[in-house]
């Protein structure tokens, strides 16, 4: 185990090996890589767009295929001419996969048969007994022809289809299962593996949520580079700690609207923000030495309103001094502008280093357990008499106010409905008043919490 003692591995068994069968979808730059993994997943999960190189990490989702569960993943394209370290490291991981896979599947165009292709071929000849040629964009009867010419490439293994048009997908799915020997797997371990607590990692572009989930994974889930907008898919991590199983989803660099010009990069913003409806707490990365942006606000916003937990985290923190006069400036600063995430945590981690990492994910569980605590309706109207009593509530214009009773109406997000005589008019420092002694008597200071009137005479 690694020093952080946080991360899990599926690891094999003396007779089985522990986990789902790996397909791996690889291939160079716009042969219908994702177009595929969304057809098999029948839901579009990849980010697909006709612009060449979208798909930079490995993402992974488990599907059944006939009955027979998988786990299908999606690589990034494989290049020769790279412009850059970065399409350095998005080559290099689709090589790696080739390791990882138990079954790849190596997708060509037949349209363009190109010298990355070639390239590529030579790199599974050492995996020639688990590779399947998927031959794309066979989109009419008389295109398969043209796929006889690619045995001699010298793979058993070939088929063509129409990843778009669902041409012959049928077919895929019957090679798949024929060439993977289900009895080797034990996939119960990986399938009941279900998360106790899900995170996203949210904030501006280079704001470092990679690095930091690689680190509590223990594995390069993500590519890191220090170019802004890296990450494009949600990319999903797994890990343990202290007992519990976590799920932590990666996200694109959220900027402002008017600077979001690609179609890959909307899709990529907008599946950013649906990670907030999928986690149960947010980490707000804020990289402590570019500070706060309005687009965090705005983030912010989006997290209050769907009653997420949230914990603004200080990430980068091993490039400052570390001294307590610089943390007291920092955290009076993001108190200052973030008025609305009073409630909100603030943690100072290096996710390079793994510098606060676990108290981070200690704050994580507290957290949690406010976001699902319930308090019964008779204990609850016990403390509204006390606080009534102790701070009447004002009256306005003559009118006078009265809360009958209340209580929660759920938890995760935690909502409290309370009956009034009047509705109209009811003062909200009053509601305001409310809502801070739930937070203090019950134990929920770190969590946003509503409060919602409802007249009845």
């Amino acid at each position: 185990m690694s020093a952080f003692g946080w991360r899990i591995d599926l690891t094999s068994s003396k007779d089985k090996i522990a986990r789902l069968p790996r397909v791996v979808i690889a291939g160079r730059p716009n042969v219908g890589k994702s177009t595929l993994f969304n057809r098999i997943l029948k839901k579009r999960q990849a980010i697909t767009d006709p612009t060449p190189g979208v798909t930079r990490d490995t993402i992974k989702q488990r599907c059944f295929l006939k009955g027979q569960e998988i786990m299908l993943m999606d690589t990034g394209g494989f290049k020769l001419e790279r412009d850059d370290d970065f399409d350095e490291l998005v080559s290099e991981k689709s090589l790696n996969m080739l390791q990882e896979g138990d079954l790849v599947l190596f997708m060509m165009d037949v349209n363009d048969i190109t010298s990355e292709d070639e390239t590529f071929i030579e790199h599974l000849r050492a995996h020639k007994e688990k590779v399947l040629i998927v031959v794309n964009k066979v989109d009419f009867p008389e295109k398969e022809n043209e796929i006889w010419n690619l045995y001699s490439l010298g793979f058993e293994e070939i088929i063509g289809i129409s990843a778009t048009h669902g041409r012959n997908i049928e077919e895929l799915y019957g090679k798949i299962l024929s060439m993977i020997d289900f009895s080797r797997f034990d996939g119960s371990r990986e399938s009941e593996y279900e998360p106790d607590i899900s995170i996203a990692i949210l904030g501006k572009p280079n704001s470092g949520k990679s690095t930091l989930v690689n680190k509590l994974t223990g594995k390069e889930n993500a590519i890191v580079s220090p170019i802004a907008g890296t990450t494009r898919d949600v990319v999903e991590g797994r890990f343990s700690y202290k007992g519990q199983q976590f799920k932590v989803l990666d996200t694109a660099g959220i900027r402002r609207k008017k600077k979001v010009v690609e179609n890959v990069e909307y899709y990529s913003v907008n599946r950013a923000f649906k990670a907030i409806d999928d986690a149960d707490i947010i980490l707000l990365l804020i990289d402590v030495n570019e500070g706060l942006t309005d687009q965090d606000k705005k983030i912010t916003q989006q997290i209050v309103n769907k009653g997420k937990g949230v914990i603004q985290v200080l990430n980068k923190w091993d490039t400052t001094d570390g001294s307590k006069e610089t943390w007291d400036k920092t955290k009076e600063r993001v108190e200052f502008l973030f008025p609305i995430l009073s409630f909100a945590p603030i943690m100072a981690v290096s996710g390079l280093k793994g510098t606060g990492v676990d108290k981070l994910l200690d704050e994580v569980q507290k957290v949690y357990r406010q976001l699902t605590k319930r308090i019964e309706t008779s204990v609850l109207n016990e403390s509204l008499m006390v606080w009534t009593d102790f701070t009447p509530i004002p009256s306005v214009k003559n009118r006078r106010y009265k809360i009958r009773y209340m209580t929660q109406v759920s938890s995760h997000p935690v909502k409290f409905l309370a009956f009034v005589n009047r509705f109209s008019g009811f003062p909200d420092s009053y509601k305001r008043y409310i809502m801070n002694q739930i937070r203090k008597e019950f134990g929920m200071s770190k969590i946003p919490i509503s409060l919602e009137l409802k007249e009845r005479s």
